[in-house]
């Protein structure tokens, strides 16, 4: 093997070398029987990503504003409730919150209903703790939606 070959894969990562020895992944959310482009899709991360950005940036200027007193670093504990409030009332309601539906995008339980209470309220605690939602899988779901078996899809 020559050295380029064996530091690109390292490089690269263990899927990409498995890929280059023939095995198969599919694409993202093909086991939970979703498509693969288009409405109902996984959701990329970057989209997942826009629309964490935007809630937090709206749980921000509400906790600045109506709970912290003006002061910067309250808020952001502030915002933390807030966050949790705004996921559990609307992702358990309509489905998505303010930026999630920005950016086009929609949680549904894994058959495609709508995500009930009780999995909307482990969901948006698990959320709130950040480290579930920085570990994924191969169809790109945090840990957070997998054990409250969510599934971010595009509208």
């Amino acid at each position: 093997m020559d050295n380029r070959q064996a530091i690109g894969s390292w490089l690269s990562g263990p899927r990409a070398a498995a890929e280059q020895m023939g095995v198969d992944f599919g694409y993202r959310g093909e086991r939970l029987g979703l498509p693969e482009h288009g409405p109902g899709s996984i959701a990329p991360l970057g989209r997942r990503f826009g629309a964490l950005f935007v809630d937090w940036a709206l749980c921000m200027l509400i906790a600045y504003g109506l709970l912290s007193g003006g002061d910067w670093q309250a808020s952001g504990n502030w915002a933390l409730a807030v966050l949790l409030v705004l996921s559990l009332l609307t992702v358990g309601t309509v489905g998505f919150t303010p930026g999630k539906r920005l950016f086009g995008l929609r949680v549904v339980a894994e058959n495609g209903e709508r995500i009930g209470p009780g999995r909307v309220l482990v969901r948006s605690v698990l959320l709130c703790l950040a480290v579930p939602a920085l570990v994924w899988d191969r169809d790109g779901r945090g840990l957070h939606d997998r054990l409250a078996r969510a599934v971010q899809v595009r509208i």
